[in-house]
């Protein structure tokens, strides 16, 4: 008894020291993970630059001035990233604007703008949510549930006009989209896929066959697996008839044979553009095109580019609808039904050798760029990141994984030597930085389509937003140039003024051979869905003397390195003289 008394009494012994020493490593562990945490914090509010490096175009960047080779010896540590302050702060001014500075700076933008995007999306989360409960108790079906149709997409019967929200579709969303373009019938499949067209599908599927839960409307129906759930949309149709949605594109010599050029006509006394517009958006064509008692419907096409606009006194003063001319010249609208021609998209059926980026500073037009390669090529893009915004409006590509190979091309804002290096060739994207600027800055505080208000402008965030973000835009360029293997250098504003042949520069890029009529087809839709309505006009210049001095600064110093480089300058318009 004793015996077994002394060994329990050693046992709880043990047991004391082994519950002492674990509650003593607890308190030391977390303590070394507060201490840990404290220092971080620190580092974040004051972290140095590296200093050590390399540069692109030392050389050439010393013979023009804007660095003095002097500097790069200097045992001093490198500027301070200055973030949260309420005015403009620069290192000193042999060293403030040197391609060193800004790519050593880069990785300290980086990881700032990826705090800021994910305090961003966390922030508008909330407010998506609320938005959605809005639209879902305020939405109504309008029009006439026509049943489930079988739905192929290869051949599909409503292929006027076609939309994605693979987050928030509903019926109503989808009738509203398609009442606006004027169309008569509006199908759902998958639950987030919205189709137009005013002609129902031939072959009727079983009711039970059409299960797909709305993504944005629980409890309603939006198709099913190659199965359309069908209404009707000529309730809504009454308010799709103003013209507001009909679009002058100008005055054109009218082709030799216009029958031949476009597949249907109508001769009609006394015609106007609005009958006109409603008999080719009828037969689901994108232009109407007017000549005398004369409308014909049909596309661009190489025989009729709409690229050389004429005088419009050629067309009898076009301004005047009511009485278009005729005989050499014809008047061209666009009506509200969409190009198809193009829509069509996929992945690529085996993975792509050549790995291929598509490169830019934020706010310098890449969703643009995407949608337009995205309809020129027939394939989707992909991205470094997720954007949930853009995966629901259709950039399918946004969910594959950005090293799949199976896009074909990858977006990205990166620019630090490693990620750049991980691409075989590269579309790099310039923008005015003033332009650039603006336009992220609108994304940060309203989303890819709004506008940041005027007190967002007029606080501090803009300054420092400005401070940060002009030294990003020059050290992206200047770390490409240096470490990407094959590039495209294309400038934003020479894609917009001269759409068809950058694009074709583009897709050739790309090793991708496409049709003259698919790329009218692009330009046809050259928008997409993430175009801001208007320039929003502020009744103040954003800008300060000092931001600009600044930023000009940049724009001479990319310049420079970009003809170093032998690629064509930046384009002259925002070149500071």
């Amino acid at each position: 008894m004793a015996k077994a008394f002394f060994r329990l009494q050693k046992f709880l012994r043990r047991t004391q020291f082994l519950l002492f020493f674990l509650t003593a490593a607890y308190l030391m562990a977390g303590s070394l993970l507060l201490l840990q945490r404290t220092r971080l914090v620190l580092q974040q509010g004051s972290r140095g630059t590296p200093a050590n490096q390399a540069l692109p175009g030392l050389e050439e960047m010393s013979r023009v001035g804007i660095i003095d080779p002097r500097t790069l010896q200097s045992p001093h540590p490198g500027p301070r990233l200055l973030v949260g302050m309420g005015t403009l702060r620069e290192p000193a001014l042999d060293q403030q604007h040197s391609p060193h500075w800004l790519m050593s700076r880069n990785s300290e933008l980086r990881q700032l703008r990826r705090r800021w995007f994910h305090r961003f999306t966390s922030d508008q989360e909330p407010l998506q949510r609320a938005g959605f409960k809005a639209m879902k108790h305020t939405a109504e079906h309008k029009g006439t549930y026509m049943g489930c149709f079988t739905h192929d997409s290869r051949e599909r019967t409503l292929k006027g006009a076609v939309f994605y929200d693979l987050r928030k579709m509903t019926v109503a969303h989808c009738q509203e989209a398609c009442a606006e373009r004027a169309y008569s019938y509006a199908g759902l499949a998958y639950g987030a896929e919205c189709y137009c067209g005013n002609t129902l599908p031939a072959a009727a599927a079983k009711p039970e066959e059409c299960n797909s839960e709305c993504k944005g409307e629980k409890g309603s129906v939006c198709g099913g697996v190659n199965r359309l759930s069908v209404y009707s949309v000529e309730q809504l149709r009454a308010g799709a008839r103003p013209r507001r949605n009909v679009i002058y594109r100008g005055c054109f010599r009218a082709p030799e044979n216009l029958t031949d050029t476009f597949p249907a006509s109508l001769i009609q006394p006394n015609l106007t553009v609005e009958m006109c517009s409603e008999f080719c958006s009828k037969k689901e064509f994108p232009l109407a095109v007017i000549r005398g008692q004369e409308c014909y419907c049909g596309y661009p096409t190489r025989h009729f580019p709409l690229r050389e606009r004429t005088d419009g006194l050629h067309c009898s003063r076009a301004h005047n609808a009511s009485s278009p001319a005729g005989g050499q010249y014809c008047l061209v609208y666009q009506t509200p039904v969409q190009d198809t021609r193009c829509t069509d998209r996929k992945f690529l059926t085996t993975k792509s050798k050549v790995f291929v980026a598509l490169s830019s500073f934020p706010g310098a037009g890449n969703t643009w760029a995407r949608h337009l390669i995205e309809h020129a090529t027939g394939y989707y893009t992909g991205s470094y990141y997720f954007d949930g915004a853009l995966y629901n409006k259709g950039f399918k590509g946004e969910k594959d994984h950005w090293r799949s190979r199976r896009t074909i091309c990858v977006k990205t804002h990166e620019s630090g030597k490693t990620e750049i290096e991980m691409f075989d060739s590269a579309i790099l994207l310039i923008r005015n930085p003033y332009k650039s600027l603006m336009a992220e800055f609108n994304r940060k505080y309203a989303g890819h389509l709004g506008y940041a208000t005027d007190r967002n402008w007029k606080s501090k965030e803009w300054p420092d937003f400005v401070n940060s973000y002009a030294s990003w835009w020059a050290s992206h360029v200047l770390e490409w140039l240096k470490y990407g293997k094959r590039l495209l250098v294309v400038h934003y504003e020479d894609l917009k003024q001269s759409l068809i042949p950058k694009l074709k520069e583009m897709v050739e890029f790309l090793n991708v051979t496409v049709t003259e009529d698919r790329l009218l087809c692009v330009e046809n839709n050259r928008d997409g869905n993430f175009k801001r309505s208007g320039a929003k006009q502020k009744n103040f210049e954003p800008f300060t003397q000092e931001m600009k001095d600044l930023i000009n600064r940049y724009i001479l110093t990319v310049d420079e390195a970009l003809r170093g480089r032998n690629f064509s300058g930046l384009p002259r318009e925002y070149v500071p003289r």
